[in-house]
């Protein structure tokens, strides 16, 4: 926010209403699967159709599989850190063998194969048996975020001075470089929203995951960014410095106070910040790409298998690599946001209005002609490949200008609306073409005259009429609605 030219508080004002409108997405993306127990995959079947969803499914999990890189190549950073308290010198002075044309040293290529291999671990867990670690997550680094801050300050005394001070006039151009900074944040946070369904599957309640994030994200993320701007407005403006990043000040106070206290300090917060990130790399990366693994390569591939495929592709992309030398492909990645917010706002329209939150499980398991609910046309939704297609037409002229192409200055203000255009468009055109031209689906969903989430229910029927009940971690397949009969077959859950 600051580097596009906003002052502090204005920072902070912009990353408030980006995380509400965030928190707002969230809400309403991860309701279909928190009542039905469905993951992204599935969801964008009933959305996109059986065959649409392969391409909605893919296009997430390559991104998944370039962010998770980048996330390790953050984490490493604090590695880094880590190392340097440990054996000081012995790792600074760690002979470099590695090409600068590579983008990375000896020592970070050490820092980042460390933090590579406490993944592996989290690999072979499903999302629910990760519970007890998102919390040890959420708990440690609150006081790794609020010392910093108050070392910060009281080291400074305060005086932020006017390093973040506003360089953009009044005037219409004004207004654009705030919605700017609110696209900023969004993008920041699209792909947990777009990710939603594959956490909330596991969901209790209907509701449990909905109030939860709604409430805590706006002020999670404003309050430690909020920390985390002033922090960095003391230093710099104290110490003579540009730092942005929490690793890079890390290392600044190491450098000007190298002591054993110091050390130990400084050695609790990289840690506590490494062990942030990774729980941020699980969640928004690692189980989604897993997740989608399993409809792309279903005979082949769990989601714990699929988490330890994405770990090795990670690998191999060689992310400092894209970081050192491709900051048009960062620039790429940082935007895409615009492609997920028409994804999210047609997921959400369908399930809120169009369809009355009445989803037929059976029939998402089913890719032939038969399936009446989800084969569409051939296997696609095309009203739904529309309203995307026109959700991303707006912005895309201004996000390739982000890019390095020459476009117009209309183009690159819609282009700063991003994720916000991306997401109304979609959204208000799907609704309005299903209006005049409703899918097979939604014309039997107004025939049966089912009212709101009517196909919710404690048992999933096939569409040969089987009931699949849950017991506990037993799965019954109950086909003569007698629980004794021989009729009825019994599954341990996996």
């Amino acid at each position: 926010m600051v580097g596009i030219g906003l002052n502090w508080w204005q920072s902070i004002i912009v990353i408030a209403v980006s995380q509400t409108i965030s928190s707002a997405a969230m809400y309403f993306n991860s309701r279909c699967a928190s009542v039905y127990h469905i993951g992204y995959p599935v969801v964008a079947r009933s959305v996109f159709g059986m065959y649409g969803s392969y391409y909605f499914v893919g296009a997430r999990a390559a991104l998944a599989i370039i962010w998770y890189g980048v996330q390790l190549f953050s984490g490493a950073s604090f590695m880094s850190n880590i190392l340097r308290c440990i054996f000081g010198h012995n790792f600074t002075d760690i002979p470099n063998h590695i090409p600068a044309s590579i983008g990375i040293t000896s020592a970070n290529m050490l820092a980042f194969f460390l933090f590579w291999l406490v993944h592996f671990p989290f690999c072979a867990f499903r999302p629910y048996q990760l519970r007890a670690f998102f919390w040890f997550k959420s708990i440690i680094v609150l006081p790794a975020v609020f010392g910093l801050f108050i070392f910060c300050m009281a080291n400074t005394k305060g005086k932020v001075g006017s390093v973040y001070t506003s360089t953009i006039k009044e005037g219409s151009a004004y207004g654009w470089f705030i919605l700017y900074g609110i696209n900023s944040g969004m993008g920041n946070t699209a792909t947990l929203i777009t990710n939603q369904p594959d956490i909330a599957r596991w969901s209790k309640t209907k509701s449990g995951a909905q109030w939860s994030q709604m409430v805590t994200q706006p002020i999670g993320v404003t309050l430690s960014a909020s920390l985390g701007i002033l922090a960095t407005a003391a230093v710099n403006n104290n110490w003579g410095l540009a730092l942005w990043n929490p690793w890079d000040l890390l290392s600044a106070i190491l450098d000007r106070y190298w002591s054993a206290s110091t050390r130990f300090a400084v050695f609790l917060a990289a840690f506590s910040w490494m062990v942030s990130i990774l729980g941020t790399n699980i969640a928004a990366n690692m189980i989604p790409f897993g997740s989608d693994s399993t409809l792309l390569f279903p005979r082949f591939l769990t989601i714990p298998r699929g988490q330890f495929v994405v770990e090795f592709l990670a690998f191999a992309i060689c992310p400092w690599k894209i970081l050192a030398s491709a900051s048009v492909f960062t620039t790429f990645l940082s935007g895409y946001g615009i492609f997920m917010a028409s994804v999210v706002a047609i997921m959400i329209c369908d399930y809120y209005l169009l369809t009355k939150g009445n989803v037929f499980i059976g029939h998402l398991y089913n890719g032939s002609k038969t399936n009446r609910h989800y084969y569409y046309h051939k296997g696609w939704n095309i009203q739904a490949v529309i309203a995307y297609l026109a959700g991303i037409a707006l912005p895309f002229p201004g996000f390739v200008g982000t890019l390095g192409a020459s476009v117009s200055t209309s183009a690159t203000n819609l282009g700063r609306l991003g994720w916000l255009l991306s997401f109304f468009v979609s959204f208000v055109l799907y609704f309005a073409i299903c209006k005049v031209w409703p899918t097979k689906n939604q014309k039997i969903i107004k025939e049966m005259g089912l009212t709101w989430e009517s196909q919710y229910g404690d048992f999933i029927v096939a569409e040969d009429g089987t009931q699949i009940v849950e017991q506990g971690r037993i799965v019954r397949a109950i086909s003569d609605g007698s629980d004794g009969e021989p009729g009825t077959v019994v599954y341990g859950k996996q």
